[in-house]
């Protein structure tokens, strides 16, 4: 196969795993009508479509679908076996996850997982929708995901439950107890709110599964994309929000938090690891790191 052939190749799969000719040529680094140029020498080669070209964009033949399953473990085991030496003989392995769980739960493992791995990490953070695109157009190796995904060509596994509980700074605790659950909530609409985004998502859902109702009555003082920066907030006393335990079990604990409500069964989350179809079988390093990962998070 001459040089031009694989790389011809290597931008086919690409674009197939991106679903998009001009993202698959952005994470090549190439021009829209060079990748363009390469699927279409790739095509006359074979001899056949492998994308239906539209308005919106493209869509995989099932010839194209076939050729992307022949050929991506062998592209994929020569990138791996490339990309070590011009790491100077470390692969990097790039996960993907919410900022907060990376960060808190993950980032003080981060020279274990690396050692047991035998890799360097590049952590990304961002939305999990977002990050399960880039791991199915190849940008990403591993994403902690809040959602189990949908697309093709990614496997998930179920990694660890978040616990929400409703947290505010102490001076905020109601006086009417929660067992008395109309009065209860209405109080809690008295309570400032600090919210992760404007229509309430994390908070909604809590309402709906603790009190089977919507927080119709709470407005938020503040809304933060952030769920560290929302507890920080709440820790100097700005009111309350809903958060993972695991996010704010020393402020309770030391009391610079306090519960306002514990049911018998308070809302989960599962997280999951994610990768991409097979791979964790073909590539051990990668497959060490999940490992680790799930004894980390699991304790």
């Amino acid at each position: 196969m001459a040089a031009h052939e694989l790389e011809h190749l290597r931008t086919f799969l690409t674009v197939l795993r991106a679903g998009s000719m001009s993202e698959g040529a952005r994470l090549l680094g190439l021009s829209q009508a060079t990748a363009s140029s390469h699927v279409q020498a790739l095509e006359q080669r074979l001899g056949t479509v492998l994308f239906e070209r539209s308005a919106a964009g493209v869509v995989a033949t099932p010839r194209a679908v076939a050729l992307g399953r022949e050929v991506a473990g062998p592209l994929d085991a020569l990138d791996d076996v490339l990309a070590p030496a011009a790491a100077g003989g470390t692969e990097t392995i790039d996960l993907g996850g919410a900022a907060e769980f990376l960060g808190e739960v993950l980032a003080p493992s981060l020279g274990e997982l690396a050692e047991v791995s035998a890799v360097r990490l590049r952590l990304r953070f961002g939305l999990a929708d977002a990050l399960l695109d880039d791991l199915r157009a190849g940008a990403l190796d591993l994403v902690v995901s809040s959602v189990r995904p949908s697309q093709r060509g990614l496997s998930a596994m179920p990694l660890v439950d978040e616990e929400f509980v409703l947290v505010a700074a102490p001076r905020w605790r109601p006086a009417t107890p929660p067992d008395e659950t109309a009065a209860f909530v209405s109080a809690l609409a008295e309570v400032p709110l600090v919210a992760y985004g404007d229509e309430l998502p994390i908070v909604r859902r809590y309402w709906r599964s603790v009190f089977g109702q919507r927080p119709d009555g709470l407005y938020p003082i503040a809304v933060i994309p952030d769920l560290r920066a929302i507890r920080a907030s709440l820790v100097a006393g700005t009111g309350m929000s809903v958060l993972p335990r695991h996010l704010v079990e020393s402020e309770l604990a030391e009391g610079r938090l306090v519960l306002l409500h514990e049911p018998e069964l308070a809302p989960l989350n599962t997280l999951y690891l994610v990768s991409r179809t097979g791979e964790l079988d073909r590539r051990d390093r990668l497959r060490a790191l999940a490992e680790a990962i799930v004894a980390v998070v699991r304790g």
